[in-house]
């Protein structure tokens, strides 16, 4: 069943990839950092992916503690979810009032990874999503809405099928740093010293 899911949720996106009107501009980017940064770091991930979990919570997070307080690096998370589950998860993500309540959702959906994307009923994630968003103080009636909102999923397939085509991503995650993909190793050390190259 799992399997059948993310065919038809990847055959969808393929779909929408016929259509050239659907490209949308990157609007709402999720962001933190100042504008001026020397650094702009892009993050393109699946909020189900084990691997983007690990590296926003055990590599990102220390990179924000040495590069966003003296303001010379911009983080952005880009969605691209692989399967209905994450992108359900992108929506109450976008369901924050504000920036700051965003990535708040994020590091929590993140860090509750395990714990809700887990089997293949997609009703029992989507409760378990609202509870996350309602630890936060969220409104219920809100966070169902968004989970609803049509218009909110376009905007993240959008977003999902800008990246395919302008940054050819074929894994999550995918890391560019000012617009060039890091193809170096994956730890905390090794993407630091990258940085201060720059």
């Amino acid at each position: 069943m799992k399997r059948k899911v993310k065919f038809i949720f990847s055959f969808v996106i393929l779909i929408l990839l016929c259509f050239k009107n659907i490209y949308a501009k990157e609007l709402n980017i999720l962001s933190k950092g100042e504008e001026t940064a020397k650094v702009t770091i892009k993050i393109f991930s699946s909020l189900t992916c084990p691997y983007c979990a690990d590296f926003h919570l055990n590599i990102l997070k220390n990179l924000e503690k040495d590069f966003l307080k003296n303001k010379t690096l911009k983080i952005e998370h880009h969605a691209f979810p692989l399967d209905l589950a994450a992108l359900n998860a992108e929506k109450i993500v976008r369901c924050g009032n504000n920036m700051n309540t965003k990535f708040k959702l994020l590091d929590t959906i993140y860090e509750k990874q395990r714990q809700w994307a887990v089997g293949t009923d997609i009703g029992k994630i989507n409760e378990s999503l609202l509870a996350i968003g309602k630890s936060l103080n969220l409104e219920e009636n809100k966070l169902k809405s968004c989970l609803a909102d049509e218009g909110l999923q376009d905007e993240i397939l959008n977003e999902r099928i800008n990246a395919q085509k302008k940054y050819n991503i074929d894994s999550t995650p995918t890391i560019y740093i000012n617009e060039k993909k890091y193809k170096g190793k994956f730890f905390f050390v090794s993407i630091k010293k990258y940085i201060e190259k720059i």
